[in-house]
């Protein structure tokens, strides 16, 4: 029986759903697979110049580590996540409902097979995350998820070497953000538990559980708000939504942004290699292209061109010095009406 918060989600099973569920890796020789880690550490550190050049930012080399994971891997990791993300909610839900719980056990086992399975999915997609979610003491991790990288490299028939580096470029560029902004990581966990615990909406806090996991990863994903106002109406809780939306906006816009203005001197396909890239981005069919949709991952893809555009256009009309003004304190950030309009924030901001 699920008795204590840390089991009001059964992380264990969700664990093991999504590590089963995720798609058997690339075919590649052993010998191959090695190379293929020691190259993406390399370009890891290789990265670092060129983010610091073309973003003005500087963070410490041990900030974060660098980990080459596999799939099982990154479902794990991300299951860590989640329970540090919702370590607040699980602990009231745990208050209310004391002791054995049949349904306490049931939802324990449901949730946790819901999150297994998007991680599931969701293990054969990513290239390469920060983990900006770790409990108290744990150094975050920087994350490439080396057979997705192969897996992507091979069907966009590009360069390796400079398909490897375009991705640590991006993943770099996340690494400084936490690094050179010490404030960054406690702003959004700030936000996320105002989203989790604020009152406002009329369901029992068992019955929502459910509905505020796929909020929460709603969230992450970058998904419409429906999600979050069918979970929970609270004034209070879409403020702090759109707080998150716009912050994770601004995030993979930015690295998206910086990854390409690196130029062909640092990857010479950098033009190819975004064109083929976008190109499968917006090519997905059938189960894929239903999932997409289902989990919000086609709303994550116009938040990266939302963000990219926001920061391309401060930098036009402020220049990099200006636009790196919104790493100067949280009232810089923009909101979600900013980055729809950057001259608003430039107005707001820089004037």
């Amino acid at each position: 029986m699920a008795t204590s918060a840390s089991e009001a989600v059964d992380f264990d099973l969700a664990a093991r759903v999504g590590v089963r569920l995720a798609p058997a890796g690339p075919a590649i020789e052993p010998a191959q697979a090695d190379e293929v880690v020691a190259e993406l550490r390399m370009l890891a550190r290789e990265a670092r110049s060129p983010v610091r050049e073309t973003s003005g930012m500087i963070a410490t080399d041990d900030t974060a580590t660098t980990v080459i994971v596999d799939r099982a891997q990154w479902v794990r990791s991300n299951v860590v996540g989640f329970r540090e993300v919702l370590a607040p909610l699980l602990a009231e839900m745990d208050q209310r409902v004391n002791g054995p719980s049949l349904v306490k056990e049931i939802g324990s086992r449901a949730t946790a097979v819901e999150l297994g399975v998007v991680l599931g999915w969701l293990s054969g997609k990513v290239l390469g995350q920060f983990e900006a979610f770790v409990p108290v003491g744990i150094a975050p991790r920087l994350l490439l998820v080396a057979p997705n990288i192969v897996t992507i490299e091979r069907a966009l028939d590009v360069p390796t070497r400079d398909f490897r580096l375009w991705v640590c470029l991006h993943e770099e560029t996340h690494r400084v953000q936490f690094g050179a902004v010490p404030w960054l990581a406690d702003q959004i966990r700030a936000d996320v538990h105002t989203f989790l615990m604020a009152r406002g909406g009329t369901l029992d806090l068992l019955r929502r559980i459910g509905a505020l996991f796929e909020a929460v990863a709603a969230v992450v994903r970058g998904a419409d708000t429906t999600t979050l106002v069918t979970a929970m109406a609270s004034p209070e809780q879409r403020e702090a939504f759109d707080r998150i939306t716009a912050i994770m906006t601004l995030l993979e816009g930015h690295a998206d942004h910086v990854m390409d203005e690196v130029g062909p001197e640092v990857v010479a396909s950098v033009a190819l290699i975004r064109e083929r890239f976008e190109r499968r981005r917006g090519g997905a069919t059938g189960f894929d292209s239903v999932a997409r949709r289902v989990l919000g991952v086609d709303a994550k893809l116009k938040q990266y061109a939302d963000g990219a555009r926001f920061v391309r256009e401060v930098e036009e009309m402020v220049g990099r010095d200006g636009f790196n003004q919104v790493w100067a304190e949280p009232t810089h950030l923009p909101t979600r009406a900013e980055i729809a309009d950057p001259s608003a924030w430039v107005e707001r901001v820089c004037t």
